[in-house]
């Protein structure tokens, strides 16, 4: 039997590339696609409707609280596949990142953006120096080796119901990182490509964005040490 694939969209004012990311996906390969209104002022929600997707509120602004709603909605699938948005990454490649869980050999896999140099050139400087600090606090503190924080990922939904995800905001890419490690789950990283996003980035697109989520991160990473 072929695998039970969600998808699920955080999604805050992107009327503009919600539908290039829907219209890109896989659907046929799909159960479900939610997309999480995060509080939009925009027509995101009216636009990822018309491109074939479920369309669930949530009014806590925050990354984490979108990921969090959208998981409650789920339709208990095998495998739940996570993805920006913006059209930053390229979603037709969604069957290269859960081919690894299909056949047995991961639990979670990451889409890495920093393994082919295309896709490290098209982030922010802030972003890639950022990627790298958090990363290496990881190797020091946690003895993995992730090269990346990146949003496109997908795990088993049995592993997701494990780890118990909690963050509302910018940390919810670390804390499943983490968590995978701590909870000994099968891990595998994947090069991505990656793209320059439509509209401005909402955390790395703003200096006080940048150093919020720069600071939520150390924090995630060394409150997950003390646990």
């Amino acid at each position: 039997m072929d695998p039970r694939i969600s998808v699920v969209i955080p999604a805050y004012n992107e009327e503009k590339s919600i539908g290039h990311v829907l219209d890109d996906l896989p659907q046929d390969k799909l159960i479900e696609i939610i997309v999480v209104n995060n509080a939009s002022s925009d027509n995101t929600s009216k636009v990822a409707e018309e491109h074939g997707a479920r369309v669930v509120d949530e009014m806590r602004r925050g990354y984490g609280s979108a990921c969090l709603k959208g998981v409650a909605e789920l339709d208990s699938p095998d495998i739940v596949v996570f993805i920006d948005g913006d059209y930053s990454d390229y979603p037709e490649e969604l069957e290269k990142l859960v081919e690894p869980i299909i056949v047995g050999k991961a639990d979670f896999v990451l889409g890495s953006r920093m393994i082919l140099a295309e896709s490290r050139a098209a982030l922010l400087p802030q972003a890639r120096y950022g990627n790298q600090l958090a990363t290496f606090l990881m190797r020091v503190f946690f003895r993995y080796r992730f090269t990346d924080l990146g949003p496109f990922r997908a795990i088993r939904y049995n592993s997701l119901k494990a780890i118990a995800m909690v963050d509302t905001n910018f940390g919810w890419t670390v804390e499943m990182q983490v968590k995978a490690v701590k909870h000994k789950l099968r891990i595998m990283e994947i090069p991505v490509r990656y793209r320059e996003r439509i509209g401005v980035s909402k955390i790395t697109g703003t200096v006080s964005g940048t150093f919020k989520a720069g600071t939520k991160i150390i924090y995630t990473i060394f409150k997950y040490l003390l646990v």
